[in-house]
């Protein structure tokens, strides 16, 4: 009886957590497509900022949560690749954002507007809701390859677009990140290294799960 209950109540958590999910991402989008970027640095304006990986994982995170809600409200449950990719793309904006992004923008606030909910805020909560998942299937350790899918495909568009449209002048740059600004040898070795942080963060991730369900075991 006791274990029922506290399944129950990581069920629970899960629904909110999800639903805050979606809550956040509504609310960054909107203040996303009515805010005017000034044309500097990492600020574009409305749906342009759509071309940013970090507003992109954030909107995958959202999609996801919402179609976990419908299949766990329905008495299914979607697979777990799918909230490992999520969850790890936005550790990635997370981690990218404060450990690269800050610190080579410092005139930029980029954690105001709609940059506080995704840079901040909805990749916090994805990253506790992935840690605090109760799933009915281990999530095996291939899904961590998986889960570098989004910053590879995205990777690939983003040098595709540079080679066939240019990389043009700042602010009309198709460089927007600016990881071409050592050449192309050095970008291709800067989206390597995303998409292997892309995949570190999602092993770390399901080893945090593991640990987490692993010890509610115990506890039971």
């Amino acid at each position: 009886m006791a274990s029922e209950n506290k399944r129950d109540t990581r069920r629970i958590i899960s629904r909110v957590l999800n639903i805050i999910i979606v809550i956040f991402a509504i609310i960054g989008t909107y203040i996303m497509l009515n805010h005017r970027g000034n044309g500097e640095g990492l600020t574009s304006s409305g749906a342009e900022n759509l071309k940013y990986f970090t507003v992109l994982s954030n909107e995958f995170c959202a999609l996801t949560a919402f179609i976990w809600l419908i299949f766990d409200l329905s008495g299914k449950e979607l697979p777990p690749v799918f909230k490992l990719m999520s969850a790890s793309a936005v550790g990635l904006t997370f981690f990218i954002v404060a450990a690269f992004l800050a610190p080579m923008y410092p005139a930029l606030n980029l954690y105001e507007n709609a940059n506080l909910w995704f840079h901040l805020i909805l990749p916090l909560t994805g990253i506790v809701e992935f840690i605090l998942l109760k799933t009915k299937k281990k999530i095996p350790f291939k899904y961590t390859v998986l889960s570098g899918l989004p910053a590879l495909v995205y990777g690939a568009f983003y040098l595709a677009n540079v080679l066939i449209n240019g990389i043009g002048k700042w602010p009309d740059t198709n460089d927007w990140y600016g990881f071409l600004n050592w050449g192309y040898p050095v970008g291709i070795v800067i989206f390597a290294a995303i998409v292997l942080m892309d995949f570190g963060m999602a092993v770390l991730l399901r080893g945090l799960n593991i640990l987490i369900n692993r010890g509610a075991q115990n506890d039971t």
